[in-house]
């Protein structure tokens, strides 16, 4: 299936958003030979700023292949930024209610038109302390398993270095490297054909962030951790410790 036009509002949006991340910021972008060239595909990648959908919108506009994000439906109301929102198609999630699964209706409906979908699997930004990604939502193997499209992995980082994560104070100089990693599409064809359950998508999410953070060990020139952050775990025992001390 051909790819979609990139369509006049993500040229206005690029047009305004470009030139101050080229002034700003350098760039070192490898393996944009890994975005296909045709077809729908999901990217999956690492979320540690505020920043990354405009930074890493910023590279994937460069591939000719725009993506198409999943992002809070509050953003869709806000005036130009809702229609911008709405004009260059990003998909809507809604947390609560009845259209809380309409995002994955709306992204397989995008990837089966030969459209990119961009997931973020972790959901949030990451709560690792070094930034590592973390354990993930199930959203973009589900996406993948049903329509058996490539999955891309991509690695970023230096938007980070700008805006660290829940930070709201940003640091522009000196002047930051965005650093982006894309890789080959992850092999889930032994996971084709299986039923969906909790522990075949967890399986995936799993095999996903797993290639992700290779390449982010790779652009950081550092060891990963051996177990991903799981940040619900590590919640849940801070407040049974705090109970227990509670009760003493």
């Amino acid at each position: 299936m051909s790819r979609r036009r990139v369509g006049f509002w993500y040229h206005l949006a690029a047009a305004i958003a470009k030139p101050p991340l080229i002034v700003l910021f350098k760039r070192d972008w490898r393996g944009g030979e890994n975005i296909p060239a045709d077809g729908g595909f999901i990217t999956a990648v690492n979320h540690n700023s505020y920043l990354d959908p405009l930074f890493y919108g910023h590279f994937q506009y460069n591939t000719g292949r725009v993506p198409r994000f999943l992002a809070k439906d509050g953003l869709f109301t806000k005036g130009f930024v809702g229609a911008v929102m709405r004009g260059t198609g990003q998909i809507p999630v809604y947390r609560d209610g009845p259209d809380a699964l309409g995002a994955f209706r709306s992204a397989i409906d995008a990837v089966q038109r030969g459209e990119c979908v961009a997931f973020y699997p972790e959901g949030t930004l990451t709560r690792d302390p070094a930034q590592w990604p973390m354990t993930a939502k199930t959203g973009a193997a589900r996406v993948a398993l049903e329509t058996k499209c490539p999955v891309i992995p991509v690695a970023q980082w230096g938007a980070n270095l700008v805006l660290p994560p829940y930070s709201k104070k940003a640091d522009f100089f000196p002047r930051k490297t965005h650093r982006v990693l894309v890789g080959p599409a992850v092999d889930l064809s032994a996971y084709y054909g299986r039923t969906a359950t909790p522990e075949v998508l967890r399986e995936v999410t799993e095999v996903i962030m797993a290639a992700i953070t290779e390449l982010l060990a790779e652009l950081r020139a550092e060891p990963a951790p051996a177990v991903p952050y799981d940040h619900r775990r590590i919640r849940a025992e801070e407040r049974r410790k705090a109970a227990e001390e509670g009760s003493m």
